[in-house]
């Protein structure tokens, strides 16, 4: 049923291996590079940095910050929220309406399999379905 696939790829090599052997030493030149720049003033860099995350905070405060107007909650989210508690009760109410679903079901299937139905078996058997009827319409 399965093929064993065979492959003469040898498995150390990855696509990292492969991109490190095509452009490593350019990965290398780039490297050296960098270093002697940030070595060569370090204290520009620092400051650099220093400042654009203040510029950040300015921003992000005064110009990208949104009016109140404008931070509206999602449709629907509002009311969706629940509590925790809530949403455990609604889960074992659910899974109480499954449990007597199923069990209703198979008194039904039990009932309408046999050949012939008496009086008690026709009670029995409406009793079950308006049940279910019941449970449909309280979903």
């Amino acid at each position: 049923m399965w093929r064993r696939i065979h492959s003469n790829r040898d498995p150390r090599d990855t696509l990292l291996s492969e991109i490190r052997k095509e452009f490593g030493t350019y990965f290398i030149i780039l490297a050296n590079y960098g270093k002697q720049v940030l070595t060569g003033n370090p204290r520009f860099f620092y400051w650099a940095m220093v400042f654009l995350m203040a510029v950040s905070m300015v921003l992000s405060f005064t110009v990208f910050r949104q009016p109140e107007e404008f931070r509206q909650p999602a449709p629907g989210l509002r009311e969706s929220v629940a509590p925790v508690h809530e949403g455990f009760d609604q889960i074992l109410e659910a899974t109480a309406k499954i449990k007597e679903t199923l069990r209703l079901k198979h008194l039904v299937d039990s009932i309408t399999s046999r050949r012939s139905l008496t009086q008690a078996d026709s009670m029995t058997l409406d009793t079950a379905l308006s049940q279910l009827q019941r449970i449909n319409t309280n979903h």
